[in-house]
Order: structure tokens, then sequence, then C-alpha cells
């Protein structure tokens, strides 16, 4: 397998799909990381393949008790108070290497898992059915423990309505479900229904300081022209501009509301939905 990989993203739907060969996982409010044990040490990806194991080297270090050669998806999350702080973990990626360990003291992260990707016993993980691997994630983190864990996963639909409609109160943020076949790298393969009324939107560009931009160029679904956000927080601003470092500049372009420096990206960001057919453009997070 090639790193950094594709991950698998889930597409919102309004309902949870029923009917048979469907798997249910709750939707956990963090920061996308694929973990991989290597012969030394532990490697830390973020979704875009950056190499974020510097801000989460309090995952690395549990990580280690993995064997070399597995490789896991899911969230890098954080409690405080009984439910997930997607705030404390914006926090911790957009800060300095020196602020990210004293938040780490002040409030450890948690890995919440859903998929293997590589085991050393087992070629074509990827490949193999869900069932097969969520059998194989268990029988993984068996044996290590919190704050490692695999997120809860049924293939009751009725349970995981019930999951929905309970633990709102925890952070939890919604329902991925997902058919029982391969790793879908670099589609979405999955489908999520989600409490956070949002859209997505595609970053068409950057107005302000490339690393700390002000507003973003936003081409919401179905829309042909880009349109400028609101300003971006100071948190948000560092966490776009990160994930922007590496992408090639296109051009100066103009909109209706402003100019933007065009960038050839794939960024995805989340919009507060209904800000965005006449008014303004509420940019919640990176996804």
């Amino acid at each position: 397998m090639e790193y950094p990989v594709e991950v698998a993203l889930a597409r919102a739907v309004p309902v949870l799909p029923d009917g048979p060969g469907w798997h249910f996982e709750i939707k956990v409010d963090g920061h996308r990381a694929v973990l991989r044990r290597t012969e030394d040490g532990v490697v830390i990806y973020a979704r875009t393949g950056r190499i974020i194991t510097s801000h989460w080297m309090d995952l690395a270090t549990h990580a280690m008790k993995l064997r070399p050669g597995t490789t896991l998806d899911g969230e890098a999350v954080i409690w405080r108070d009984g439910r997930l702080d997607f705030g404390a973990v914006q926090a911790r990626a957009a800060s300095s290497l020196t602020r990210a360990r004293a938040l780490a003291d002040l409030h450890p992260a948690s890995y919440a898992a859903w998929d293997v990707l590589e085991h050393p016993d087992h070629e074509g993980v990827a490949a193999r059915p869900y069932v097969e691997r969520r059998a194989l994630l268990v029988e993984t983190l068996r044996e290590i423990g919190p704050p490692l864990q695999p997120v809860l996963a049924t293939d009751d639909r009725k349970a995981a309505l019930e999951w929905y409609q309970t633990l709102q109160a925890q952070g939890i943020e919604g329902i991925v479900a997902k058919p029982d076949g391969s790793y879908p790298f670099g589609r979405r393969g999955w489908v999520k229904i989600r409490h956070a009324d949002t859209v997505d939107a595609r970053v068409a560009g950057t107005a302000g300081p490339r690393r700390r931009p002000h507003r973003l160029a936003l081409l919401l679904p179905g829309a042909s022209r880009p349109r400028l956000s609101a300003r971006l927080g100071s948190v948000l601003a560092t966490r776009v501009g990160e994930a922007l470092a590496d992408a090639p500049v296109t051009g100066e372009r103009r909109t209706g509301d402003g100019t933007y420096t065009a960038l050839d990206t794939d960024l995805v960001v989340e919009v507060l939905a209904g800000t965005g057919r006449h008014g303004t453009l509420t940019v919640t997070r990176v996804r």
C-alpha cells in the first residue's frame, strides 16, 4: 500500500439506508487521522495526507503498542466534561508544536478507530468485506485498550437511530452507514446523517494572507461561480492555511463580492445551511 492513502469519504443523505447489507457506526466529532505503525515508530496522516504526528504525540505513544505493519483509519478526538469537544481538537491542530504538547497534557486525545487497512498477519485487508475488517479491528484493539478504541457499530438500523437520537449530548454528531464491501479508497462510498445543519462547499481560493486567510472563495453544491465567505476566526484561519499550504495558485479572480486568489485544491469545508443562497457564507470547519 502506498502512503499517504486516499481515505474513504461519506456523502450526506436525509435518512439512513434500509435493507440488508448495511452497517452503522456513530459519527464522532474530531479530525480524520490515519494511524500507521511502522517498524521504526508511528506516523499519523491527516485526511489531506499531511503528516501530523507531532501534534498528536500522545496518540502516537499509545499506538506504539500496535504491531508493526498495522494501519488504522479513524478520528482523533478529545473528551472534556463527558462529551466530545471539537473546539479542543481544532485548537490542538492549529497550535504550535510547543503549545500542542501543553494541550496534550491538559486535554489528552483519544483515537476512535473505524477501519483497519493493513495488518501484519493478513494480506489485502482493505479489499475484504466490511464485516471481516470490523472483526479484525476489534481483535486488533482488544488488548490495546483506551485511548485507542473502535467506534460503536451495529447492523441494526433501529439501534443506530436510537444512538442518533440519544447520544447527541455526548457530542456524537450523527451516524455513518457502510455497505458490506471493500474499503472505498478516495470515494464517497459511505453515507451519513448528521445533527449539524451544514452543507459541504469546495474551496476555490482565498482572500487575505495565504497562511491565515481572511475569507474563502467557495463553490456551493449546484453553483457555477464561487462566492466569498464571512471572515474566518483565527483558529479556523490557521487550520485552513495549513491545509492549503501546498495548493498551486492559478491566478487572481473576481466575484460579485470581492477578489480572491484562485487555488488548485480539492479542500472541502462545512458551511452553515441556510447561509449560502443569499446570505453570508459562514464556514464552521475543514472537512
